[in-house]
């Protein structure tokens, strides 16, 4: 399965949104460069003030445009970008990937998934009703978290719109991804 890169975002700062680019360098073990979530150690504020010595398995914030064209028939505006991702893909089901899938950017970039992203209620100032839009039940009850994955950076790379995205999914037993 090949998707595509439809936008790039990064920020120097902590905010909610960031901010549209013609590409961004990824650094190996590290993130976007630029970045503020840029780091070996967890740089999420929340996660700092738990444990500034966990692991960064956040580096890289990935959305699928689907869901922003799903939040559009529900009556949102939400562009590439503005919920905090890094990048935005077209026709892979990122959700549904197991933890440890490799996605191969363009020419040089690997990541790896390490896990749901899970939202917070900076969301809902973001847009009101944006957290229960991204959030939802299946039919055992259970959370479903829609606003993306995150992903660590195994090897570096540029990476611009419209670049191809392949996977290769890790040896089985797959391990559904959980929020991290």
């Amino acid at each position: 399965m090949i998707g595509k890169v439809v936008s790039v975002s990064s920020s120097g700062t902590h905010n909610f949104s960031k901010d549209a680019r013609e590409w961004i360098q990824l650094l190996e073990g590290l993130g976007v460069q630029g970045d503020a979530h840029l780091g070996v150690t967890v740089q999420h504020r929340s996660r700092v003030a738990a444990d500034p010595t966990q692991p960064n398995l956040r580096q890289v914030h990935l959305i699928h445009f689907e869901l922003l064209e799903e939040l559009s028939a529900k009556g949102f505006q939400v562009a590439p970008g503005q919920m905090g991702e890094n990048i935005t893909t077209r026709g892979l089901e990122l959700l549904s990937l197991p933890k440890g899938t490799l996605l191969y950017l363009g020419a040089e970039s690997v990541l790896e998934v390490t896990g749901l992203r899970n939202p917070c209620a900076q969301i809902d100032a973001f847009q009101p009703g944006l957290l229960t839009a991204v959030l939802g039940r299946d039919g055992e009850g259970k959370v479903v978290r829609k606003a993306g994955i995150m992903a660590i950076v195994l090897k570096s790379g540029t990476v611009h719109l419209g670049d191809d995205i392949r996977m290769q999914l890790p040896p089985e037993p797959y391990q559904a991804l959980e929020r991290v």
